[in-house]
C-alpha cells in the first residue's frame, strides 16, 4: 500500500478488514488498537454491542468467527470511548484526498451516513469510514438502535 505523504492534502488512514473488505479510519481518530481477548456482554443491548460494537454486525456484513487476527479499535466518538471490533488490522497509509471517490449510491441508510468515500489502492479498495453515525451517543445510552433489525 502506498505510504507516500507528498501532498498536504495526504490522510492517514488505518486500515482494516472485516471479510474479504478494507475500510479505513483516519488514524488521529484511534486511540489505541488492542487484541481480541474475552468480552463481557451487555445486558439488553442490540446483537451489535457485545461489550464492545461488532462493526462487521453493525454494517450488516455478516457475523464472522473472532480469531487471533481479530482486532478492537478504540475510537473517540463524541467524548466516549468505543471499542469497534474487526478482523484484522493491516496496515497505516496515506491516502490522496484527490483520489478519492465517492461511496457508492446504492447503500442503505446507515452505510451511507457511515461511508466517506473508496480510493483504490495497489491492494484493492480501501472505503473510508466515518465511525460516529455508527453509534450515536443517545443510541449507547438507550440500547437500542432505531432501524435495526
Amino acid at each position: 500500500m502506498s505510504t507516500d505523504a507528498s501532498s498536504e492534502e495526504a490522510l492517514l488512514v488505518s486500515v482494516f478488514r472485516l471479510g474479504d473488505a478494507m475500510f479505513g479510519i483516519p488514524a488521529a481518530q484511534i486511540q489505541e488498537v488492542v487484541q481480541m481477548s474475552s468480552v463481557t456482554p451487555v445486558h439488553h443491548a442490540p446483537p451489535f454491542i457485545i461489550g464492545i460494537l461488532d462493526l462487521r454486525m453493525r454494517l450488516e456484513l455478516g457475523q464472522a468467527e473472532r480469531g487471533s487476527d481479530s482486532r478492537i479499535l478504540i475510537v473517540d466518538s463524541e467524548g466516549e470511548l468505543v471499542g469497534l471490533l474487526v478482523d484484522r488490522v493491516d496496515d497505516t497509509i496515506f491516502l490522496q484526498k484527490e483520489n478519492m471517490s465517492p461511496a457508492p449510491a446504492n447503500l442503505g441508510a446507515l452505510q451511507a451516513s457511515a461511508l466517506r468515500g473508496v480510493y483504490r489502492c495497489p491492494d484493492g479498495l480501501v472505503t473510508l469510514l466515518d465511525h460516529n453515525p455508527i453509534l450515536k451517543p443517545g443510541e449507547r445510552a438507550a440500547g437500542a438502535v432505531p432501524g435495526c433489525r
